[in-house]
């Protein structure tokens, strides 16, 4: 059978869109127990949950959004790998997430598991490690789009509105990293299109912080 060159094109064409479309591989499941930081000090090791719907991006919406309570101890629990929680009627779970990238891909999460990207919430969970007291250290964020973070129980840092992920995007004030586990949580509200997260301590020179790692669950276990 003979293909006529415009055919020949056009198939390439078909071919190369449906190559684009093939999320890479960028998460994986963690295959230890603690992570340090990447070199340039991005948290590549998270815990997220399943997608919540949500709409807003506003300051006042996400602000709104995220004090919704959403399912039980929200703001305290420490979730693990395979638990659930139940929003609503639905039953939710958490999933250990490392990412290969300075940022983890959201869109790719939820996209590998069937679920909505559009007009949802994701939270997300990690432990910094540190095996000293580290003072002056500030929370450095990007999100698409809006995001809010917590440090320990306290809100330290928002960014608001329909963006793209730009490193450093959002800084904190200097805060203090306790000696052993400090509990790191965010939640990322999603209008459209792609959407993901990154994140990273940077230290009282403003240079990337090192000397901690990050895990998903109480130490030992």
């Amino acid at each position: 059978m003979t293909i006529h060159p415009q055919s020949f094109a056009f198939l390439l064409a078909i071919g190369a869109v449906a190559a684009a479309q093939v999320a890479p591989v960028t998460l994986m499941r963690p295959t230890t127990l603690d992570k340090a930081p990447a070199p340039d000090g991005f948290i590549q090791r998270w815990l997220v949950l399943e997608p919540i719907p949500a709409n807003g991006l506003t300051d006042s919406a996400v602000q709104a959004i995220v004090k919704k309570e959403y399912f039980s101890n929200q703001f305290t629990l420490i979730p693990h790998d395979g638990d659930k929680v139940t929003v609503g009627d639905t039953q939710l779970t958490w999933h250990a997430e490392d990412t290969k990238l300075y940022n983890l891909n959201l869109y790719h999460f939820a996209h590998a598991l069937d679920k909505p990207t559009t007009n949802v919430l994701f939270w997300a969970f990690t432990l910094v490690n540190c095996p000293r007291e580290m003072r002056d250290v500030r929370l450095a964020i990007g999100s698409n789009a809006a995001s809010v973070w917590w440090v320990n129980g306290q809100e330290v840092i928002g960014i608001y509105g329909d963006r793209q992920t730009v490193i450093d995007d959002g800084v904190s004030k200097r805060l203090t990293l306790k000696k052993g586990q400090n509990i790191i949580r965010a939640v990322i509200v999603n209008g459209g299109g792609a959407t993901d997260f990154c994140a990273r301590f940077l230290d009282q020179d403003d240079k990337p912080l090192k000397g901690y790692t990050v895990s998903l669950g109480v130490a030992g276990k």
